[in-house]
């Protein structure tokens, strides 16, 4: 399993024969318009602009997001009210799969589907998880590569809604 999220991080990097782009703090994050597991299309940035957003890239195989989507289900129904929003994009996975693997998690945060992993190459994604925090402005005010704590993960999310 280790082997298959090597290899599919190394796709991930790959496909466009480019160096995947990078997208820091400070930067306005790529727009994209993707489908949501229901069918409904989100277009980000519009659709959320002036809220803070937390972009996540995901896949079911990923072996640290099934306990991480968890804890962002968490902080996230704690701090809806203060108007946070969370995608969470499916890389590379079709409808199905992903669809399959949210109905486990129970989670209340839309989950976008990227079936051909374009959004994630556009944000520079090379292995997963990958989460941008996108601040009111519309700039990422941060970025974390790989596993993250609960604890963690609220400390970004709060500071976000401030």
């Amino acid at each position: 399993m280790r082997l298959v999220a090597i290899l599919a991080a190394a796709l991930l990097a790959a496909c466009s024969g480019e160096p995947p782009p990078k997208v820091s703090r400070g930067d306005t994050p790529p727009p994209f318009i993707a489908s949501r597991i229901d069918g409904a299309r989100v277009q980000f940035p519009a659709d959320f602009a002036g809220r803070p957003v937390v972009i996540r890239f995901w896949a079911d195989w990923c072996k640290y997001c099934e306990g991480e989507m968890k804890d962002i289900e968490v902080a996230y129904q704690r701090h809806k009210a203060a108007g946070i929003e969370v995608l969470a994009v499916n890389a590379g996975q079709d409808r199905a799969t992903a669809a399959a693997f949210v109905a486990k998690l129970g989670i209340g945060y839309p989950a976008l589907l990227d079936e051909d992993a374009k959004i994630a190459r556009r944000y520079g994604v090379v292995g997963l998880p990958t989460t941008y925090f996108i601040g009111r402005d519309g700039k990422v005010a941060a970025k974390q590569m790989g596993e993250m704590t609960a604890v963690a993960f609220e400390q970004q999310v709060a500071e976000l809604v401030r």
